[in-house]
């Protein structure tokens, strides 16, 4: 039997398991060793401990993975069931767009609106409303027909493909920038997300509203926060049918009444949920989009087995656009963390001891940005997020 420790089981050592053994191969026949040449003995003895040294370890690797920190996934997805979590299976990138157009006409549900590039069907029906002889509808969620991640600026939805009768003139456009796709989450995001459920009934309001949103199909974890602000409580959220939204902040949110909108860049969204017979507006943010483009620089000294340029820039750039895309909403890129990125992508390669010059220039929105003077840290918008596509990473030996 494994030993149990604060830091989880540990194996038995071979010479104890062997040592169990033949104490009771002993016990069950006293005569054994004075019956049997010892060398058989010790063959017969080597095999069945190699066969208990495999199942002491089986019993380790089972004790250990019990916690959604180490669990398998047989285990982890009964932890995520008893939860209530289910494995995110991802979605395609999504977009709010809004219709102008005949007040009162009604833009059903599975409309097809497009930006000359890319479709995308709406979720829900959404109607015009007035004054004015050209009214507009609410915000309407909408999903690209096809897989794919890609940016989408304001202001580039603006084509609705599906045929509406002449009599009614409609347009759109999406007043906020995009959703890009999410794939299906891994083991170690599933993994958090259980260990944050957890947590959720014992620690309060914040991770409770957390574990709610990430339950909504679609909404990324990383666009996801919830901030104390001057003026109240600020949910921030990408992805998802806003309705489903709102519907979680509405089930796991104290007071709804401290909630706000937008303060910078993202949109703020106000969605009526009735509980009959009441109805109650539930607010939040969508966080806007940020552009990253990055120009680096490197060099090194080494002269063996010197590594060519087009072999680093296969190892660092998909490895720093996986870094842009997945810092957390509203927080900063760290050029610390961009250095360890490129050793890391290139440690097979190029030894960090011979790298002799790495310099880094940061983009948001095609605005060269810097940290503070003696720091590390470049922000962007606290309403938005940062995406960064392989084209917009340039690397130059020099």
């Amino acid at each position: 039997m494994p030993l149990i420790t604060s830091a989880g089981a540990i194996p038995t050592s071979v010479s104890d398991l062997n040592a169990a053994l033949l104490a009771t191969a002993l016990q069950l026949s006293p005569g054994l060793t004075s019956n049997l040449p010892g060398s058989l003995i010790e063959d017969l003895s080597s095999t069945a401990t190699g066969a208990l040294v495999v199942q002491d370890q089986a019993a380790v690797d089972l004790i250990n993975s019990i916690g959604p920190t180490q669990a398998n996934e047989v285990i982890l997805y009964q932890l995520g069931a008893q939860n209530g979590i289910p494995r995110g299976i991802g979605s395609n990138t999504s977009v709010f767009v809004v219709f102008s157009g005949t007040p009162g006409f009604v833009v059903n549900a599975g409309t097809i609106v497009g930006d000359g590039t890319h479709q995308y069907v709406t979720q829900e029906a959404a109607i015009i409303s007035p004054p004015g002889p050209i009214g507009q509808s609410a915000q309407t969620f909408c999903i690209a027909s096809e897989s794919g991640s890609w940016a989408v600026p304001i202001g580039t939805v603006t084509e609705v493909v599906t045929s509406i009768p002449p009599a009614y003139q409609v347009t759109c456009t999406n007043t906020a920038t995009g959703i890009p796709q999410t794939d299906p989450q891994t083991l170690p995001e599933y993994q958090a997300q259980v260990i944050q459920a957890q947590q959720a009934v014992a620690t309060g309001t914040p991770p409770t509203v957390k574990t709610a949103l990430q339950l909504v199909n679609g909404v990324q974890a990383r666009l996801v926060a919830f901030r104390q602000t001057g003026g109240g409580w600020q949910v921030i959220v990408g992805g998802g049918d806003p309705y489903q939204v709102a519907n979680a902040i509405f089930q796991s949110m104290f007071n709804i009444l401290d909630l706000v909108g937008a303060a910078t860049l993202g949109t703020t969204e106000v969605i009526a949920i009735n509980d009959f017979p009441d109805t109650y507006e539930i607010t939040f943010v969508v966080p806007n989009q940020q552009i990253v483009e990055l120009i680096i620089t490197w060099n090194t000294e080494a002269t063996a087995n010197f590594v060519s340029p087009a072999v680093v820039v296969s190892l660092v750039n998909p490895a720093m656009v996986n870094y842009i895309n997945s810092i957390v909403v509203g927080q900063p890129i760290s050029e610390l963390s961009l250095q360890d990125v490129f050793i890391t992508a290139v440690a097979g390669s190029i030894p960090e001891s011979v790298i002799s010059k790495l310099q880094f220039v940061v983009k948001i929105d095609g605005s060269i940005v810097a940290p503070p003077t003696g720091g590390v840290l470049i922000f962007g918008d606290p309403e938005s997020y940062f995406f960064a596509v392989s084209t917009g990473i340039a690397i130059n030996q020099g």
